[in-house]
């Protein structure tokens, strides 16, 4: 598998394993880098910034590539200068829309991620917006520029796994971008079935932020996306209804 490099925005990526700070703790940056080998982060500009807090770039390896979002964006608005802000502040083109005003369940607005997503790929940004899995926003989202498409699994924060999964199949078989799981994904038996789909990369934060064991969890989620990626590219067997 040493040749499968994922690419994305113009870089080439050993790893499909891409970490959130949603739960930002020094220990799971650490552990997901080393033991998961994670080579994108996501960053929140608010963690760039914390005041007394610590401040999130300090402990973040030279060999990963940020990938700020807008988390806290309401609408495309505010989601297009929090992306002007991330990249006057030095973190570069990546940047996942996110643009979320439903409090309780965290569900992402598709339309309003459209618009954000024609304007900021208009100006030279690496677009990855965060959507709930629909063909038709994700048609869109291609039509507009974006970079890739980041399909939920399940609402934040759930560790509910693939309850989208049907929905995620289908952008994989139409959308010619690369698909990404984010949110929801609980385990890596959840995560490798999602790889084995054919989608190109998983995100996770709190699956591992919350197990006993970081290190060891950043490791199975590290193993079970290998070996997704690989029974996809093996081409999976056939399925009969009797024995033979």
């Amino acid at each position: 598998m040493s040749k499968d490099v994922f690419k994305l925005g113009g870089k080439e990526f050993n790893s499909r394993f891409i970490l959130g700070s949603g739960k930002f703790n020094i220990d799971l940056i650490d552990a997901v880098a080393k033991e998961g080998g994670a080579e994108i982060l996501t960053l929140a500009l608010r963690r760039a910034n914390s005041g007394g807090e610590a401040n999130i770039l300090d402990y973040i390896p030279e060999n990963v590539t940020l990938l700020p979002n807008t988390s806290g964006a309401r609408n495309a608005e505010e989601a297009v200068r929090i992306a002007r802000l991330s990249r006057e502040i030095g973190c570069g083109n990546f940047v996942k829309i996110e643009i979320i005003h439903d409090s309780k369940y965290l569900m992402p607005d598709n339309h309003e991620t459209v618009k954000a997503t024609e304007i900021l790929s208009k100006e030279g940004f690496v677009v990855l917006p965060y959507v709930y899995p629909d063909l038709i926003i994700a048609k869109q989202l291609e039509n507009s520029g974006a970079a890739a498409v980041m399909p939920l699994a399940a609402p934040i924060g759930s560790n509910k796994g693939l309850v989208t999964r049907e929905f995620i199949k289908m952008l994989v078989e139409e959308i010619d971008l690369p698909i990404i799981v984010d949110a929801g994904i609980g385990k890596p038996s959840q995560a490798c079935e999602a790889m084995e789909l054919g989608v190109s990369a998983i995100m996770a934060n709190t699956a591992v932020a919350t197990a006993g064991n970081i290190k060891q969890m950043a490791k199975a989620f590290k193993l079970a996306i290998e070996a997704g990626r690989l029974a996809y590219l093996s081409g999976p067997g056939r399925v009969i209804n009797t024995a033979e």
